[in-house]
């Protein structure tokens, strides 16, 4: 139903460019920001009906006749005694009865948790949020144009930067510490690091079960206790559960019983690379990721029915002439899209990977590669995109510089995920009636213009939009340097207190902290 909602017009200017400048600095009420968290997308659908349908059905055949290997005897266990099928050959089949019970009873409209409620994200439906990912090895040095090791202090600083980005949601640990060879202390101190730099929510990776326990410990710590914890749990567990094509991964199956367990949200990550190790066909790699993820799906939900997990569909593109990765490519893109949409065809929560450019550095290539992928993963409505910001190199190098340009585009993506309102208001007939029948013949001053350029429109926060003139006038600001400037502010100035100073030393205390 169209509001009747008029907007009365204002013959005089409300005070001109002074009164637009003012309204601009006023801080917006979260509703009424033109972009936020969560915005609803699902518009755009690679797919059509009959293609839905057929994947959906493929899904259901690989699952039955192909099933997956190499599960662990727990996992064996739990999934045999839900109703899969051990056959000779090793290989779990599921039946279509037990894969439909999964999806009639597995969690939907999940809370990933910020250590700040304010950062708090609902998975559902079409809500769209972008964040980091990745375990790139390597930092882009901008001003040397060259790659280095990545170490713990990167993964804090990315953390400290992100948590100063409005369009990046979350903070899933983007680089590898290279400079701690333990892995026990690596997956400790990873964790440590991203919890240290952030509130928002944030997603780690373990590389064995048996390193959990302390890190769950220092959980409990900074939520003040268990029970706190698990009523509000703000780290979840990115877990390649699956070694495409079609086989579980043992150790890291283990891992997943152990977040399970200790009440952590678990990502189901299935990572194929189209044409090696996953279909070269865009659809047959939609549908081996799919089964593998709700293979993952039965997993779970026969340990612990109902727990919160993010459905990872992340089949990702090779260059076939080379066979290297291809992540800034536009078939990675509809790659993407497509999973989104089943996803969104089961009612699942989910995640894909989208942002990851082959470009080396911050360039033109960067730009279009990510802003063309990650536009086609908002306006899918994937939940969860992940590597949205920052990464480079088809995901070996990740840059700190380009989270501050990365999230001035990813403003103007989740502005086109917002789309176009269209209501009586909107259409603006009375407007053009004040304007063009007696009024000044132009909108500047109208109090509907003053009341929309926050709430409708977006501004860049380090992009330029000067005339060549007041370009020249103010420099010849360069974007690149620009960014560099903001990142050395934050990282100078911005020291998160979320995490008290005694806690903090009690953290030292107790465990070997390396930062």
């Amino acid at each position: 139903m169209i509001q009747n909602r008029l907007i009365p017009y204002s013959t005089r200017r409300s005070g001109g460019r002074e009164a637009r400048r003012n309204l601009r600095a006023a801080p917006l009420a979260e509703d009424l920001r033109p972009i936020r968290a969560g915005l609803e997308g699902g518009n755009f659908k690679p797919l059509d009906a009959a293609a839905v349908q057929a994947v959906d059905a493929t899904v259901y055949q690989i699952l039955e006749e192909i099933g997956l290997s190499q599960a662990p005897d727990s996992g064996v266990k739990y999934m045999t005694d839900a109703g899969a099928i051990l056959g000779e050959d090793g290989r779990l089949r599921f039946p279509r009865g037990l894969v439909e019970d999964t999806l009639a009873k597995c969690a939907r409209h999940i809370t990933l948790h910020g250590q700040n409620p304010k950062h708090d994200l609902l998975l559902s439906g079409s809500r769209v949020h972008y964040g980091t990912a990745g375990a790139a090895v390597h930092v882009v040095d901008v001003a040397k144009n060259e790659y280095r090791e990545s170490y713990l202090a990167d993964i804090y600083d990315a953390a400290r930067i992100v948590e100063q980005m409005d369009n990046i949601h979350f903070f899933q640990r983007p680089m590898v510490a290279r400079d701690i060879p333990d892995p026990a202390d690596l997956d400790f101190n990873t964790v440590y690091a991203a919890i240290k730099g952030t509130t928002k929510h944030v997603g780690v990776s373990f590389t064995e079960a048996e390193f959990m326990k302390p890190v769950f410990e220092m959980l409990h710590s900074v939520a003040g206790g268990e029970d706190k914890w698990r009523a509000r749990p703000f780290v979840s567990n990115s877990n390649c559960f699956v070694v495409p094509p079609l086989r579980f991964a043992t150790e890291s199956c283990l891992v997943m019983e152990e977040a399970v367990h200790n009440g952590m949200p678990v990502l189901l990550l299935s990572a194929g690379q189209a044409g090696a190790t996953a279909p070269a066909s865009i659809a047959g790699a939609v549908a081996q990721a799919l089964s593998e993820v709700i293979a993952g799906l039965i997993y779970v939900n026969a340990m612990k029915p109902g727990h919160p997990c993010i459905c990872g569909t992340w089949p990702f593109v090779s260059d076939l002439r080379t066979g290297a990765m291809s992540g800034g490519s536009g078939e990675q893109g509809l790659l993407t899209a497509a999973c989104a949409q089943m996803l969104q065809y089961y009612d699942l929560p989910g995640g894909a990977a989208a942002g990851m450019a082959d470009a080396k550095m911050p360039d033109a290539q960067s730009g279009y590669e990510k802003g063309s992928t990650l536009v086609m993963a908002g306006l899918s409505g994937l939940n969860m995109v992940y590597e949205a910001a920052g990464m480079h190199a088809s995901l070996l190098g990740f840059c700190l510089d380009s989270l501050i340009i990365d999230n001035d585009m990813l403003g103007q993506c989740l502005r086109c995920v917002r789309g176009i309102e269209v209501n009586e208001e909107t259409l603006a007939v009375q407007v053009m009636k004040d304007i063009c029948m007696g009024g000044p013949g132009h909108y500047l001053g109208h109090d509907q213009t003053i009341n929309l350029m926050q709430t409708e429109y977006v501004y860049p926060a380090i992009a330029d939009r000067s005339s060549p003139k007041e370009w020249e006038e103010l420099g010849k600001p360069n974007l690149l340097e620009v960014a560099r400037q903001r990142k050395e502010d934050i990282l100078a100035n911005s020291h998160p207190s979320h995490i008290s100073d005694a806690l903090d030393a009690e953290l030292r205390a107790r465990f070997k902290i390396l930062l």
